[in-house]
């Protein structure tokens, strides 16, 4: 069975540590639930029949919800055709630069809305998704000929997969988004990093700070009472031990390719926390 992949460069994307995640993954659950899916590998990679997954960044959901929609999804490859036929410096900055004008880009039509983000995360300097307090997106140029938008096959993949399943799509805090998660579902999140020292977490105009991971915390204990299957990933970092300390913090070595500084690329310390072992509940 030929398995999805992102469709999107994502800042912390899990394609490469998917099979050490794999491991803590329960071997049964109802609903699967992702508050911060960002590109989605380990959802397109476990496929659950019923999930709910949300980003904060709607610019980003408007992407799935666009490749969901059969008609939408079929203009929206037509607009990335556009985007490589054209593409050029000025043509990415005339394209990145439509956001600062509110009236007129709220008014373009979803598809190509979801066309821009994608050819700016093609295009921009390293795959980076950044915005500024005004929520526009501010990544220079990256300074290829051309760019590679999309995989034909990947994309009617995900279409098939968000259609033939039962897949909720939200925008929302993700506190709200597992509001309504029951006993026996799995919830996987995967927000902005915490640091020691400084952290990228600009994907929203709004950030996620010491407080927001403070208060991911609370959630994830609250629905690990109420007899959910409970994973996280994060930096393994002061903080995340101390919130966490009730949990099970299992230690992994990863590689992060994505940062405007070329000296911190390469391997991090991070961590899987769960509320269960040996994907038994305890």
């Amino acid at each position: 069975m030929l398995r999805a992949k992102p469709f999107v460069k994502w800042v912390g994307g899990k394609r490469q540590i998917l099979d050490k995640l794999k491991e803590f993954v329960p071997d049964k659950f109802d609903t699967y639930f992702e508050p911060f899916v960002g590109g989605g590998a380990l959802l397109f990679e476990l496929s659950p029949t019923n999930a709910v997954i949300n980003d904060l960044n709607h610019e980003l959901m408007n992407v799935y919800e666009c490749i969901k929609d059969e008609k939408k999804f079929e203009a929206l490859c037509r607009e990335l055709n556009r985007h490589e036929t054209e593409h050029s410096e000025e043509h990415y900055y005339e394209i990145r630069n439509l956001d600062r004008d509110k009236k007129r880009f709220n008014k373009l039509s979803d598809y190509k809305r979801a066309a821009r983000t994608i050819y700016l995360n093609k295009a921009c300097f390293n795959g980076l998704y950044r915005v500024n307090s005004k929520n526009e997106f501010n990544v220079p140029f990256g300074k290829k000929i051309r760019v590679n938008t999309y995989e034909g096959q990947n994309l009617g993949i995900i279409c098939g997969y968000l259609n033939y399943n039962d897949v909720k799509l939200l925008s929302v805090d993700f506190e709200e988004s597992v509001k309504d998660a029951k006993k026996d579902d799995f919830i996987y999140f995967d927000p902005p990093y915490d640091s020691d020292t400084s952290t990228f977490n600009s994907y929203t105009e709004s950030g996620f700070g010491k407080e927001e991971q403070k208060r991911l915390a609370k959630v994830f204990k609250e629905l690990s009472d109420k007899g959910c299957y409970v994973m996280l990933s994060n930096h393994n970092t002061t903080l995340i031990n101390e919130l966490y300390k009730d949990f099970n913090i299992h230690v992994i070595e990863a590689k992060r390719n994505i940062n405007s500084n070329g000296k911190k690329r390469g391997k991090v310390e991070e961590v899987i926390i769960t509320n269960f072992k040996n994907r038994k509940r305890i």
